[in-house]
């Protein structure tokens, strides 16, 4: 005798929530999972500063999505990038033109660069989404390096020795003192004819100080920080306009710079848009209390794409763990239900997502750090350790080979970035 037809899931995304989802499901005879992702991936998103600047090197914080879900029998992974999303017929559409049928969908698809309105700007700038982003950023500040050592024109020297960070949120702050540490002492002897301790790096944030989130006394510790390791920190300096290679102000004034980096702003994944429902000026919805799309029961959205306060009225951030949660309580309400597929009536009310906040953490170049969770803040040393110490034991559940982590860790200390080598080296953004 057949048993009952499995329930078609369907995930898109492998991100922070959707592999947690998948992980909870896996090997559950009652659900034939799809996860589709447009990479074959899973990015450990909150290191990825460190490949941009040369700390890691790319495999040291991806994973395959098929390797990790491999012993899931019930997963089917697949390689795509979902264009279309049609609720009603609950189908969703690939760019290769394969049509997702499903039962129920999570709609994880992450977020992607920000420009508040101003989507011509990411021509002349370097974001960080994704790996292929942060290799780019770092071949390009590498190669700027290696022009700057080849030329004699002091003005195109100082263009390509100028780093313009702009946001001055956990991502800014953090390529900021990475930049910093990496040039201005890591590779200090390695150059003969430019004076690498002349390098700018910029840190431009439009509001009155840096890290808003924090407490302001670590905020001005943060500051004070990245002023000690050689970085410009400009508050209160908003963007007007982006041209090649040219940042120009409010005020008026301009900065040149052959890297410029946006760190200002997320949105949501544009497949928002297809849900029918309002979103806010990122793309974000706000969903149920569930964390269902309104007036879609089975059409769930997790991570970046929500924006909404969880069931004790507390903002739940855009961070990773949040992420990981909404995945893990999904697929507790999908197998749950599961046990109630003959007898609807009897299914339980859902409760709604709560979010279990375990704190902020920013790095600010080596042995400095600052961490607030709850009434717990920190920062310095203690701080770093800390960071430290639960990044780690990320990684060592998501890649699970200790001896990579400690090596990775014993680099880190010993202060010898290692993953300074240039491939396919980008052309050079000239100024206008």
């Amino acid at each position: 005798m057949n048993g009952p037809i499995p329930r078609k899931i369907l995930i898109i995304g492998g991100g922070f929530a959707g592999l947690a989802c998948a992980r909870r499901l896996a090997n559950d005879s009652r659900f034939e999972i799809t996860l589709v992702d447009r990479t074959n991936h899973h990015l450990f998103q909150p290191l990825l500063y460190q490949v941009a600047t040369a700390s890691l090197a790319a495999p040291d914080i991806a994973r395959s999505i098929r390797q990790i879900l491999s012993k899931a029998r019930n997963v089917t992974v697949l390689m795509d990038e979902i264009t279309g999303l049609d609720p009603a017929g609950k189908t969703a559409t690939g760019a290769t033109g394969t049509i997702y049928p499903f039962d129920t969908m999570i709609l994880a698809a992450g977020a992607r660069t920000g420009y508040f309105g101003h989507d011509e700007w990411a021509e002349h700038t370097f974001s960080l989404k994704s790996l292929a982003e942060a290799q780019t950023l770092r071949r390009t500040v590498l190669a700027n390096l290696e022009q700057a050592e080849l030329i004699t024109d002091p003005v195109e020297r100082k263009r390509l020795m100028t780093v313009a960070i702009v946001g001055g949120g956990p991502t800014g702050v953090e390529l900021a003192g990475a930049f910093a540490d990496l040039i201005h002492r890591s590779m200090k002897a390695d150059f003969r004819r430019i004076d690498t301790s002349k390098l700018r790096v910029i840190l431009i944030e439009g509001s009155d100080r840096i890290l808003e989130v924090y407490d302001e006394n670590q905020s001005a510790y943060a500051k004070q920080r990245l002023t000690e390791q050689g970085v410009e920190v400009w508050t209160g300096k908003r963007v007007d306009n982006i041209t090649p290679g040219k940042l120009h102000f409010t005020s008026g004034e301009e900065l040149e710079s052959a890297a410029i980096i946006w760190a200002a702003g997320v949105a949501a994944n544009p497949l928002t848009k297809a849900l029918g429902v309002p979103t806010d000026r990122g793309g974000r919805v706000t969903p149920e209390p569930d964390l269902t799309v309104p007036g879609h029961p089975d059409i769930f959205v997790a991570g970046d794409l929500v924006g909404m306060k969880d069931a004790d009225g507390k903002m739940v951030p855009g961070v990773a763990p949040a992420a990981s949660q909404m995945g893990k309580y999904i697929a507790g309400l999908l197998r749950d239900e599961a046990r109630y597929a003959g007898n609807p009536g009897a299914r339980p009310v859902r409760a709604g997502f709560r979010y279990f906040d375990k704190g902020l953490m920013a790095i600010i170049g080596k042995n400095h750090a600052v961490v607030k969770a709850g009434h717990l803040k920190m920062q310095g040393v203690m701080a770093w350790l800390a960071w430290l110490f639960i990044h780690i034991l990320f990684l060592v559940g998501f890649r699970n080979k200790l001896s990579v982590l400690l090596g990775w860790a014993f680099a880190y200390i010993r202060d010898n970035p290692s993953a300074r080598v240039i491939v396919n080296t980008p052309p050079a953004r000239k100024a206008s």
